[in-house]
């Protein structure tokens, strides 16, 4: 049973890794999110390898808010940044519906969820390019069985100096964040035991999960140079950490979320994420230390939560104690709360938890799915149908 989210769970945010609040000002952070989806064939609800033709139909109407990714199945929109969550989710639900349109003028039909539910047998076919065929050769079976797909928030930061800090300051609510977006408990067409089997997936490339302390930007990149360097890592897109700064626009990357179920799901975690970061910059700017959990402590923290979701326990990596769901998610919204007012999202965030607690994270939609006639293309149907709903219209 989903954990419920309640006031009175709260805890103090200084006694779970959030550290004092300091006080949240300067200009209204902007913030931007790349989605990436699946396609399937809504006959087989297998995957369906369309991605070229649909993104070349889709780019007609979104330009470049849609691109490729790795595999043949997979297509990524983007939005563009702003500081109004209303007009990001008017922006999110149109790149749903147009690649929506798209993607049935090819006979096939968008998912979103963090891992397939249904795969045909074999490797993946891979998107045309040099990049692409670079990584097939260096990482070869990490990329066949990286058919996942996420949601990516960037916050507007007004240097990489600060963007390295705040991303030392989040690093100890990545669990939580993971729980809370869980929606991929599917692979194959069975139950993986985990919430989101997309970040245990994930966790296996060499520069993934938690990012390390980052003494300033310049050990950053430093670090990333001999990732580089050494081959362990093709270029600065393979830093594939929960948080980086971005290598290409002026914002720090989120990226611990699976894909949202809907649109309400994905807005939630750009709220959260960048009151969050607000809250974070505030710190930076205050001289306020962040917290250095053990880096253990981090990575198995961020495992417990893709096993559980919000329907058991989360690890504070700060405390290393097991806390309830519901009261670490309180914690984080006690630390965040004068940011969340300060963007004017306070409200939404309470009204978008208020769905969450009736109707579960997409991981518990999922599984209510398959639970009902042990048949996994039900969970594709219902995905099919979730995917395109329309902002404020519920998640059941």
């Amino acid at each position: 049973m989903e954990s419920r989210i309640s006031r009175s769970d709260s805890t103090p945010a200084h006694q779970a890794g959030g550290g004092p609040v300091a006080r949240v000002s300067g200009p209204l952070l902007t913030v931007g999110v790349e989605e990436e989806f699946l396609l399937v064939d809504p006959r087989t609800r297998l995957l369906m390898p369309a991605a070229a033709p649909v993104i070349s139909t889709a780019q007609v109407k979104l330009g470049d808010r849609v691109a490729p990714e790795l595999t043949c199945y997979q297509v990524e929109t983007r939005t563009e940044p702003h500081r109004d969550l209303g007009a990001l989710a008017e922006q999110l639900y149109a790149n749903r519906l147009s690649l929506s349109r798209a993607a049935a003028a090819h006979g096939a039909g968008l998912v979103s969820s963090g891992t397939p539910v249904l795969t045909p047998a074999g490797a993946p076919p891979f998107m045309p390019g040099a990049r692409y065929e670079r990584s097939a050769r260096a990482f070869g079976a990490l990329d066949e069985e990286q058919v996942c797909c996420a949601c990516h928030v960037h916050v507007g930061m007004a240097s990489r100096a600060e963007a390295v800090q705040v991303s030392n300051h989040l690093r100890a609510w990545i669990a939580v964040l993971i729980a809370l977006a869980a929606n991929s408990p599917v692979w194959d067409g069975r139950d993986t035991g985990h919430a989101s089997w997309r970040t245990v997936c994930w966790a296996r490339w060499p520069a993934a999960g938690p990012p390390p302390y980052f003494e300033s930007a310049g050990h950053y990149d430093d670090l990333v140079a001999t990732l580089i360097g050494t081959g362990v890592v093709l270029d600065a897109g393979g830093i594939y950490w929960d948080i980086r700064p971005s290598h290409h626009v002026p914002t720090l990357e989120v990226r611990v979320a699976d894909a949202g179920l809907t649109v309400d799901d994905t807005v939630l975690i750009a709220a959260l994420v960048r009151a969050a970061a607000a809250t974070a910059l505030a710190s930076v700017r205050a001289g306020r230390p962040a917290p250095r959990p053990d880096p253990h402590m981090l990575r198995a923290a961020s495992w417990h939560s893709a096993r559980e979701g919000l329907t058991g326990t989360v690890l504070d990596p700060v405390s290393r104690r097991l806390t309830p769901s519901s009261r670490r998610m309180h914690s984080l919204l006690a630390w965040i709360h004068p940011a969340l007012t300060r963007h004017g999202d306070a409200a939404l965030v309470e009204s978008l938890l208020s769905q969450l607690n009736l109707y579960g994270t997409g991981a518990v939609q999922q599984r209510a799915a398959l639970r009902l006639r042990r048949r996994p293309a039900d969970i594709v149907d219902h995905l099919l149908a979730r995917t395109l709903a329309a902002p404020g219209s519920g998640r059941g």
